[in-house]
C-alpha cells in the first residue's frame, strides 16, 4: 500500500514538472487549454529628457473673443436692440444700463407699485478691477467716508489714544467717547473697553503694537486717516462716517441712503462713495469700477453708469 502511494506521488510530481516546463505535447492527457496563463501589464518606460521637454513647452492661453456689435442691425446672439413693448424675456435683449438719477427714480417707482416701506435702505453693489501692471494687484481695503447726508441717527463710539493733556482735552470737547494712553491697552485686551473706531496720535503707535492682533482692521493707520495730530478732524470723520469694505477680493456692497431721501441727496451720497472708492487706484491705470448696481431692500437690481458721476473735487466740498 505504501509503495503504491509513493508511485502515485512520483507520477503526479513528474506531470507537474512537465506542465511548468511546457514540455507537455498536445497529444498528452492534459489538454493545453487547461494550463493557466498569467498576463502581466507592460510598464511604459519614459526616455530620459522626454518629460522635461514636455514640461518646458509653455501652455498657450486662449484669449477671449470680443464681439463688436457696433455695426450690426441687432446685437450678437440677441433678438433686437430694444423690445417693442413692455412685456419681453430679458435674456433675448441686451441689458439696459440707466443713468444714476433714472435708476433712483426706478427704485422709487418700484416702492410705490409694491407698497413696500418708503424708508427702506438703498444699496450700491460695485465690482472693481483690482489688477495693476506687471501682475500686481490692489489689496482689499477698508475705508471710511463722510456722507453729505447721513442716514444713521446715532453716532459712532470713537476712542482716542493720546498721553498729552492738551490733546486729551481737545478730544473730549470734540466728542470722543474714550480718551487715554497706554493704560487702555490691557483693558482693550480684556474686552473691558470696546469702541467702534480707534484713532491715535503718531507718538502712540509704538506703544500700541500689542493691540494689532486684537483690533486687526480697526488698528489705527495713517492710510485710513485714523492717525494724525488733527484730532477734531479725525473725530468728525469717524463719529459720523460711513465705513465700507472690499469683500471677496473685488466687491463692495454697502448702504448709500434710505429711499425716502430725495433723488439729489441719494446722488450726493452715491457720488461721495464712488469718489472714495476711485481714490484707491492710481489715476493713470484706467477706471477702477467695472460694474455698478443700485437696489433697495425689496426691489430688483438696477444697473447704472458709474462714469456719469465724476469724482468730487475740493470745490464741491466747499459748496456743501
Amino acid at each position: 500500500m505504501a509503495a503504491c502511494t509513493r508511485t502515485i506521488f512520483k507520477v503526479a510530481a513528474g506531470c507537474r514538472r512537465q506542465l511548468l516546463s511546457g514540455s507537455v505535447s498536445s497529444s498528452s492527457n492534459f489538454p493545453s487549454n487547461n494550463v493557466p496563463v498569467r498576463t502581466v501589464t507592460a510598464v511604459k518606460v519614459w526616455k530620459k529628457g522626454k518629460k522635461d521637454e514636455a514640461a518646458a513647452v509653455p501652455e498657450v492661453k486662449k484669449e477671449k473673443t470680443v464681439v463688436n456689435d457696433s455695426g450690426r442691425h441687432k446685437p450678437f446672439g440677441k433678438t433686437a436692440w430694444v423690445p417693442v413693448d413692455d412685456v419681453y424675456i430679458l435674456r433675448y435683449y441686451p441689458r439696459t444700463i440707466h443713468e444714476p438719477a433714472e435708476a433712483i427714480e426706478l427704485l422709487k417707482s418700484f416702492q410705490a407699485l409694491d407698497f413696500t416701506p418708503h424708508d427702506q435702505p438703498v444699496y450700491v453693489d460695485l465690482k472693481l478691477d483690482m489688477n495693476l501692471e506687471k501682475k500686481k494687484k490692489i489689496d482689499p481695503f477698508v475705508s471710511t467716508v463722510h456722507l453729505p447726508h447721513p442716514f444713521k441717527e446715532d453716532t459712532n463710539k470713537v476712542l482716542v489714544f493720546t498721553e498729552d493733556a492738551n490733546q486729551a482735552s481737545v478730544a473730549r470737547e470734540s466728542g470722543a467717547a474714550i480718551v487715554g494712553g497706554s493704560e487702555l491697552i490691557q483693558q482693550i485686551l480684556d474686552d473691558e473697553v470696546v469702541a467702534d473706531f480707534y484713532v491715535a496720535v503718531p507718538e502712540m503707535l509704538p506703544k500700541l503694537v500689542p493691540l494689532k492682533n486684537k483690533l486687526r482692521k480697526k488698528f489705527p493707520k495713517s492710510k485710513r486717516g485714523s492717525v494724525g495730530i488733527n484730532i477734531p478732524k479725525m473725530l468728525s470723520l469717524f463719529r459720523t462716517g460711513h465705513e465700507y469694505t472690499v469683500e471677496r477680493e473685488c466687491y463692495v456692497y454697502t448702504q448709500v441712503a434710505t429711499l425716502d431721501f430725495s433723488t439729489v441727496q441719494i446722488l450726493d451720497n452715491l457720488q461721495s462713495i464712488l469718489t472714495d472708492v476711485r481714490s484707491h487706484r492710481p489715476a493713470d491705470t484706467g477706471p477702477l469700477i467695472e460694474r455698478a448696481i443700485l437696489s433697495s431692500q425689496t426691489s430688483e437690481a438696477v444697473w447704472f453708469k458709474s462714469e456719469s458721476l465724476p469724482p468730487e473735487t475740493p470745490e464741491d466740498h466747499k459748496q456743501q
